[in-house]
């Protein structure tokens, strides 16, 4: 068996709103509703599918818990024009831009707090990376 790629995973909120204005607002995902009210973040070709704490879809995970997630994002734009959109969002970072490394290599990234205090990594490969 050989694993292709992540097609979705599953956040747990306690502020569905502001979790939905972050993901949508922030950083620039659409909202979708599926199968049963059951909503989802849309990027690219993967999803972030909305779980809402004591609410929680099954099968779920043994302990779903907000801000137990560190997830990591390539943006579309340049690293610059992502700080200066949160910058006009009013959203903080706490730290960044700094040098790290990515699955295919190093990254330049800003990290960041969801609503639930999720770690929140936006990242951009060098040109040409």
């Amino acid at each position: 068996m050989h694993i292709d790629h992540l097609d979705h995973l599953v956040l747990t909120t306690t502020d569905p709103q502001s979790c939905i204005d972050f993901y949508t607002r922030v950083m620039g995902m659409s909202l979708e509703t599926f199968g049963n009210g059951r909503q989802a973040f849309r990027f690219g070709n993967q999803k972030i599918n909305l779980h809402v704490r004591g609410r929680e879809f099954e099968p779920k995970a043994h302990l779903p818990v907000p801000g137990a997630l560190d997830l990591c994002f390539i943006a579309v734009e340049p690293l610059d024009e992502v700080i200066a959109h949160l910058r006009q969002s009013n959203w903080p970072i706490i730290e960044g831009p700094v040098a790290r490394t990515g699955a295919t290599g190093k990254i330049r990234s800003v990290y960041l707090r969801d609503p639930d205090l999720n770690l929140i990594e936006i990242s951009e490969y060098p040109s040409g990376g």
